[in-house]
This record gives C-alpha cells, structure tokens and sequence, in this order.
C-alpha cells in the first residue's frame, strides 16, 4: 500500500465533501479540508470527526495553496460548480486543476485522487462537463500518482437532486420537467466517498479513471415519481421540450435566491448519463448501493411521521 498518513481535501466542506471526510476519519487519515470560511462550516458534522481539521486558505492563490498541500502527502481534488459562466467553469474545474498540480509538482507531493464526473469530455454539450473533461485532461498529462473517479449524479441525505424534486414536488401542483426521459445512474454520495478512501493508498489504481455508477439505470421522470411516491406528493409530470426547457432556464438564472436549474443544466440533460462499463467492484472491493435501499430513510420520514402524529392524535380522542 502506500504511505498515505496526511491528506489534504480541496472542495470538501460540501455534501459529499462531508461524506468522504467521514471515511477518511474511519480510515485513520489525518485529513485537513480546506475552507475559505471555517464559520460557514462550523455547523457541518466535519468538526467532531477524528483526526479532520477545517483550516483557512485561499486555494485560488498559489502561495496558500502550496502552504496547504506542502504539509500533506496526498491530495483529493474534488472542487466543483453546478452553476455559472463558462469563466467561472473554468476557474474551478481548470485553473484550480492546474494550479493543485503545480502546487503537488513544487511540494513533491505525489499522490492525487480527483473527483470527476461520469459525463465529463471536452466536446461534451454543456460547460459543465467540457470543463471537467478539460481537468481530466489535465491530470492525465501531469506525471503524477493520480486517480480518476467519475461519479453520476450522486445521491444522499442533504443532496440537492431528490431533496431538490422533493421540495418542487410539494410545492407544485404539476412537474414540468425538462429531460424527463434522459437516463442516469444515480450513486450514493457514502459509496462515492468509500471509493475515494480505498483508492488513495493503493498504487494498483494509479492511472486509472473509474466510473462510480449505480447499480440500477432510471429516466429523470422515473426518479421524479419515485421521489413523489416516497413524499406523499405524487404529481402528474409533464416533460418540457429543449426549446421550452432553455427559456425556462434563462428564466431561473435571473430569479433571485440559489438558481435550480441552468441552461448548462439542460445542455448537460441532452445526453444520457451512463456508464458503459460496470462498476469497478474487483477495484473498489464492494458493490454500489441501490437507491432504495437509502432514500426512503431521509425522503420519506417526514412523511411518515406526519402519518404517525395524525394516527395518535386519532387514536386520544
């Protein structure tokens, strides 16, 4: 195996961040997530995990970002955005690629584990994916222990995918749904999180880019009823077609509070997100997660519960 004792996590403090900082912690890793605003994060379960520690640095600045991974002998990248120009793609899928491996190159830190996504090229149709392809690119050009892993859209409690629809679905007394028959491999973010673990001390995944899909393939409208289902708040769904589905969009983006949905979304929403290979088991040393094995346990309890008082409030009278 390799020597992995310190590693350093940039792009960490989010939901799946969270995920694989667990897992380092059960591993033994002593691992730093880098944050801009540890105050931001305090909330997070992050600070009561053993042996991880939220520091302070500006990873979008080569001399922080050197100070950060010199003091470690690995690095997991895993920054991402779903939303924005293609500048600010750019900026953190390539720029920030690029300058963790120039920092890896000047510390001599070798051992880079990279969280992609299942999707990810050049010539893909949305900046999202062009600009996670890039990286991949970039990382495979670097002369370092790297790994790849290349994620669909990953499931989980605190995820912005099925709690996303929840809320939609509650709210609306009808879906519109653009990309209601694109089909996807939904991963738990906690299986993501235990490949990265796995892989980063051992030397036979070095080279290799590994897609981490489920077990089971769903069209978006498949997952949209399900999560109506387990909610309670079944809604007829009507898909939108790309034309409809990019105004819609351009609508989203200027409306005020946290954008839900991006016409880079519906670009990447053109094609299937699939994976042709199985997922690397023999690799990774375990099976991926069914979703419904998971979701019902944070998607579903607050219904049942609603179910449950109005059940003891029938049975007191």
């Amino acid at each position: 195996m390799y020597p992995i004792l310190r590693v350093a996590v940039i792009g960490g403090s989010g939901f799946v961040g969270s995920y694989v900082a667990e897992k380092l912690s059960e591993a033994s890793f002593e691992t730093t997530i880098a944050t801009r605003n540890p105050e931001h994060t305090r909330r997070e379960p992050l600070l009561v995990l053993p042996k991880v520690l939220l520091a302070t640095a500006d990873v979008h600045d080569d001399a922080s970002l050197e100070s950060l991974v010199g003091t470690h002998n690995a690095v997991i990248s895993m920054a991402g955005i779903l939303h924005g120009s293609r500048s600010a793609f750019e900026t953190v899928h390539v720029r920030l690629v690029e300058r963790i491996i120039a920092a890896c190159k000047k510390t001599g830190v070798r051992r880079l584990v990279h969280i992609s996504a299942l999707g990810a090229a050049p010539d893909a149709p949305s900046d999202y994916q062009q600009t996670k392809g890039i990286a991949e690119q970039r990382i495979a050009e670097s002369g370092l222990d790297w790994t790849i892993l290349r994620p669909s859209v990953v499931f989980g409690a605190g995820d912005n995918f099925l709690n996303m629809f929840a809320r939609l679905l509650k709210a609306a007394p009808f879906m519109p749904l653009a990309g209601a028959d694109t089909r996807m491999q939904p991963v738990w973010a906690n299986d993501v999180a235990q490949a990265v673990a796995n892989v980063l001390p051992d030397p036979a995944t070095f080279g290799m880019k590994l897609d981490l899909a489920g077990p089971r393939v769903y069209t978006l409208r498949e997952l949209v009823e399900y999560v109506g289902r387990l909610t309670g708040h079944e809604r007829s769904i009507i898909a939108v077609p790309p034309s409809v589905a990019m105004l819609q969009a351009g609508l989203m983006e200027v409306m005020p509070g946290p954008t839900l949905m991006s016409r880079d979304n519906v670009r990447s929403l053109s094609v299937d997100n699939v994976s042709e290979a199985p997922f690397p088991t023999e690799v990774l040393g375990f099976s991926p997660t069914p979703l419904e094995a998971v979701a019902p346990h944070y998607l579903a309890d607050d219904e049942y519960n609603h179910r449950l008082n109005l059940y003891r409030s029938t049975v007191r009278r």
